[in-house]
């Protein structure tokens, strides 16, 4: 009976605490949406009322239309309105003070246009310059103190929001300390089975996603009640079939890219035997079909080679070659393989290299397959006319290269999905030959295997940077 005495007294506390603690959250929120809030609506109220006037006024001293002058007066009565309700309800200092400035200001701006509709009332003569300069600045003056009420405001409610989530830990921390201590102290046997449902659930949550990231794993192993016991061998079912089907997928795709090497490389060598005329004497007809062939067989035969390099950095079973190395000659000779198409396209090619590069411990012929398919995806991407830079500095003893275009950009969501395979982001309306999203995967594999790092900023419309660093 103690023990359950201690345990309702405890519940009993807790619940009030946090009854105390609701009822002040409740407080704070309540004046955030009734006060706050409607200080910024009508800030923003009496900001276009102003302008409205503003734009009335000049039309109606310029024009002298009556009706302007008449749709003047309507927005001067809703400032006024607007403004009235804004100090009644405005809960501090700088807020009243800021309000009562813009209503000072306002009674300057009033009285500036009751003179010069005198003026004009009177015929009199006037310098209307300096009545549309002053109104100008009264008018910017209202302006500026309405964008200080704005932050006074939000000011209030970071400082209440603050307040706020200072109540909710508390008020967490409060409960969770009071619940732990009366279930240590008398339910210890339900806070056991409590946790037998929720640590396995814990762990299919981070195998899940785990799954998510591509690593299928069956070595889930968990003590649990029968129900969730039955869910996790659902679950190692589930990622062993699935770890089965992606080493399927990526056998059959480099068995399919081996079996494909050899015969295209004797298609392309046959090939190249009937344009040296080995069969006989060749119509230029045929030359042309001929050349078509061969380059068709180069394609296919890189993207053999792709599949393959691929599969290999994937399985981690490519071998690197480091050696002492500078950059500088690995991106002048990617340049100059790329100056026959860049002047078919008729585009720039630009280079801006520091002559202080150090020297860097990598595989030259893996750096230079990752700077082709950066370069040659900025090339191939870059409309005629069009721009491709690419730099090289030393940037907090880090070596960082960038290939800048001028294509058409990458939406922000696939800024980081386009360095996976198969995926690209080609706008729909472009008649570019498309790729198979290899090249950039390649790209972050290899300069992973050399410690550096990748990524790509772009904007639509605006071109697009790719950007690696290695280590020094």
């Amino acid at each position: 009976m103690i023990g359950y005495f201690i345990i309702f007294s405890l519940v009993l506390s807790v619940s009030f605490y946090a009854i105390l603690r609701l009822h002040q959250y409740n407080q704070g929120t309540r004046h955030i949406v009734n006060i706050d809030n409607r200080i910024l609506d009508y800030e923003k109220k009496l900001s276009d009322s102003i302008l409205s006037q503003l734009r009335y006024e000049k039309k109606f001293f310029i024009t002298k239309d009556m009706a302007l002058y008449d749709q003047f007066l309507v927005m001067k009565g809703e400032f006024d309105k607007y403004l009235t309700e804004a100090l009644a309800i405005a809960d501090t200092p700088p807020k009243r003070s800021s309000l009562e400035r813009v209503k000072t200001s306002y009674g300057v701006y009033q009285s500036l246009i009751s003179k010069e509709l005198e003026h004009i009332k009177t015929h009199q003569d006037y310098s209307k310059k300096s009545y549309e300069v002053e109104k100008e600045k009264v008018g910017t003056d209202i302006l500026k103190e309405l964008e200080m009420l704005i932050v006074y405001s939000q000011e209030d409610i970071r400082d209440r929001t603050k307040m706020l989530k200072e109540f909710g830990t508390s008020a967490r921390t409060f409960a969770i300390v009071m619940s732990i201590t009366a279930i240590l102290l008398a339910i210890g046997t339900s806070y056991f089975l409590t946790r037998r449902i929720t640590k396995p659930l814990s762990l299919l949550m981070e195998k899940t996603h785990e799954l998510s990231e591509g690593v299928f794993k069956n070595n889930l192993n968990i003590f649990s009640p029968p129900e969730i016991s039955e869910l996790t061998k659902a679950f190692n079912l589930m990622a062993e079939k699935l770890q089965a089907v992606d080493k399927m997928k990526t056998d059959f795709f480099a068995s399919m890219s081996h079996e494909l090497r050899t015969p295209l490389t004797s298609i392309k060598e046959g090939v190249s035997l009937l344009q040296d005329g080995v069969a006989g004497t060749i119509t230029d007809k045929q030359r042309r079909l001929l050349t078509i062939l061969t380059e068709e067989s180069n394609r296919l035969i890189n993207l053999v080679n792709s599949f393959l390099d691929l599969s290999k950095m994937e399985a981690g079973m490519m071998t690197y070659t480091f050696e002492p190395g500078s950059l500088v000659p690995l991106i002048e000779r990617t340049v100059m393989e790329m100056v026959p198409i860049v002047e078919a396209k008729k585009i720039s090619l630009e280079t801006q290299v520091s002559g202080h590069l150090p020297i860097l411990r990598m595989d030259k012929e893996r750096i230079l397959q990752a700077l082709r398919n950066l370069i040659g995806n900025a090339v191939k991407f870059t409309s005629e006319g069009g721009c491709v830079k690419v730099s090289a500095q030393l940037r907090n003893r880090e070596v960082e290269v960038t290939v800048a275009d001028t294509g058409p950009g990458i939406p922000r969501e696939n800024l980081i999905t386009i360095f996976e395979k198969y995926k690209q982001s080609v706008p729909k309306s472009s008649d570019r030959t498309k790729g198979t999203g290899l090249g950039l995967s390649i790209v972050k594999h290899i300069i992973a295997a050399h410690g550096g790092r990748v990524w790509a900023e772009s904007k639509l419309g605006q071109g697009s940077s790719f950007i690696f660093v290695l280590p020094s």
